[in-house]
């Protein structure tokens, strides 16, 4: 039998022009006299080719990170941590982006969990010029990178959508050097910036959007990174449907007295997957021959945790949950903490999942948990003491000892979800505390809609960031930032937006979410009435730029995160 198989392809020149070509060095040899090839020698150090066909998106995402020198927190192979793009699996999984690829939205989504700072921008939110600027920006510091996300097609090159990141610019020719991850394809090659915009100003299929660029930095700080959110299972858009939508229409038909029936209202009949939606993060490791011995960065990074524990259980909103999850404990165990909230139940969800990890089998069930659950707490001189949660998980035969270090605040004694063993009594994070971070991240607009002003004003003091210590800040804005990748759009959520036809003013929206919209056109039964416009500026925080639209209809508020500037848009009943 016969087999296809290719070798290569040969890059169409023009338009584009190969690197390594005499025209190629002599493009390199004057951008970098001019002083706009900085990004590309951290970029060419961790240059890599794309594991799998449809792995563009995580190929280049990966070859960023390392560029940027972001600590993965956990190993690749041996010891050593590094990216690779195998790993980055938290915001889709990686049997599907094999499949099928992935979104803009979800590269964008992976870059944040994986602690870079990202800022988005599609053709229909920026123009070329501001692109341009950008590029030059980039490409003439080693701070920031840029991903392409663009069609082939304007290259005149075989395939579709591509990512790939851009590894430098030629001011005099206004040209990019694109370093290609599909390097079993074509070879890194310069093109025009106005033909890239070309490619990149097309709309993908796949979600109705256009494609565009994203801008990568490392964080100020460290991402500690307790919580996160996750849409890697089949029920998140229920879950984001419910929160969105529902919640909201609940507080609206229902007359809420106090903060305790808000919070029932809200969760005493969520969608199952509520508590698969939002998570505490576990640092999982091989275990030691010589017993647990933690190196300074896994102190570092464990004591961050165990601060923002504490900085969460510290909050009035946590008194509030604390109080409602321990009057409604039969109904939290039922649909919200579930039967798995016990610390050995956790670590061996969690030590099976490290152990594939660990072993790089990633797409094995078979997993059989503890031959050997032991929570131990160690303490060294002068050392607090350091909880670590040890086992050993069997997975496809093969046997592997994985220690679960564990946050652990030290308390005063409660009924909920608390730890007393050797003498150690504590919390670990649990759901009193998960919850709150998930009410602290949903949107403002989720609350107005209550119909006691008292409370809502009690409601949005409670939810309120501003007042909370910075460590806790921090890490509420990056929760709040990720729950506005995975839940701008779901199905409920989604509303056509169609031209004024009237003022000639149009505008499109298009979400980072899995669900998309599309540029639309006026719908004859909508009545255009009035738009108002206005900037605000907040004592801090972006600066917001308010869009209100009056159309006859039901009352609808949608939020778009765009670069430093957040838009609120409001469909309300005429009055």
């Amino acid at each position: 039998m016969a087999v296809a198989g290719f070798y290569r392809r040969a890059l169409p020149s023009p338009p584009a022009m190969e690197f390594a070509s005499p025209e190629g060095k002599q493009l390199f040899t004057e951008a970098l006299e001019g002083g706009t090839m900085n990004s590309f020698f951290k970029l060419i150090s961790y240059y890599q080719t794309q594991s799998e066909p449809a792995y563009c998106g995580l190929a280049s995402l990966a070859m960023v990170l390392n560029a940027l020198a972001i600590d993965p927190g956990r190993t690749w192979k041996g010891p050593w941590r590094w990216f690779d793009d195998s790993m980055l699996d938290c915001c889709e999984p990686l049997v599907k982006i094999k499949e099928k690829g992935i979104t803009f939205g979800k590269v964008a989504c992976l870059a944040h969990c994986n602690a870079a700072k990202v800022e988005t921008f599609r053709t229909n939110e920026i123009t070329v010029d501001g692109f341009r600027r950008f590029v030059v920006s980039c490409n003439s510091s080693e701070d920031c990178y840029i991903i392409s996300s663009y069609h082939r097609g304007a290259f005149k090159q075989t395939g579709s959508g591509h990512f790939s990141p851009i590894g430098g610019y030629h001011a005099g020719k206004d040209m990019v050097l694109i370093l290609d991850v599909a390097r079993f394809k074509y070879p890194p090659h310069w093109v025009p910036l106005e033909l890239l915009w070309e490619a990149m100003n097309t709309i993908d299929k796949a979600t109705g959007h256009h494609r565009g660029f994203m801008i990568l930095s490392k964080l100020d700080k460290a991402s500690s990174i307790l919580y996160t959110l996750s849409c890697r299972h089949k029920g998140w858009s229920s879950v984001a449907n419910y929160l969105s939508a529902d919640v909201p229409h609940l507080l609206k038909s229902e007359d809420v007295k106090d903060v305790e029936e808000v919070l029932s209202l809200v969760f005493k009949s969520p969608p199952a997957d509520l508590r698969e939606f939002i998570k505490w993060v576990a640092e999982v490791r091989r275990q030691d021959d010589g017993g647990i011995i933690l190196s300074e960065e896994e102190k570092g990074r464990l004591s961050i945790k165990e601060e923002v524990l504490k900085q969460v259980q510290g909050t009035q909103l946590f008194k509030y949950v604390t109080r409602w999850l321990i009057s409604e404990i039969s109904t939290c165990k039922a649909a919200i903490s579930g039967r798995n909230n016990e610390l050995p139940e956790i670590a061996a969800s969690v030590c099976c999942q490290g152990a594939k990890l660990l072993t790089e089998n990633f797409s094995s069930l078979d997993c059989v948990v503890f031959k050997k659950a032991d929570v131990k707490f160690r303490k060294s001189d002068g050392e607090k003491p350091v909880t670590v949660v040890s086992g050993t998980v069997f997975t496809d035969g093969s046997e592997q000892g994985v220690d679960m270090l564990v946050p652990l605040t030290q308390t005063a004694a409660s009924s909920l979800c608390d730890l007393d063993q050797n003498g150690c009594h504590g919390f670990h994070p649990s759901a009193g505390d998960v919850l709150s971070v998930l009410i602290f991240s949903l949107h403002q607009n989720t609350w107005s809609n209550i119909k006691d002003e008292k409370l809502q004003a009690e409601i949005n003091s409670l939810v309120s960031i501003d007042n909370v210590p910075p460590l806790l800040q921090e890490e509420l804005q990056k929760i709040t930032f990720h729950t506005g990748l995975i839940m701008e759009v779901s199905p409920r959520t989604v509303v056509q937006l169609y031209r004024a036809s009237r003022s000639g003013f149009g505008i499109s929206f298009n979400f980072l979410g899995s669900m998309p919209i599309q540029d639309l056109e006026l719908v004859p039964s909508l009545k255009y009435l009035k738009m108002k416009t206005g900037w605000k500026t907040r004592t801090s925080g972006p600066r917001l730029l308010h869009l209100k639209f009056l159309f006859k209809g039901e009352v609808l508020h949608l939020r778009r995160q765009l670069h430093f500037l957040t838009i609120d848009i409001g469909l309300a009943s005429a009055s």
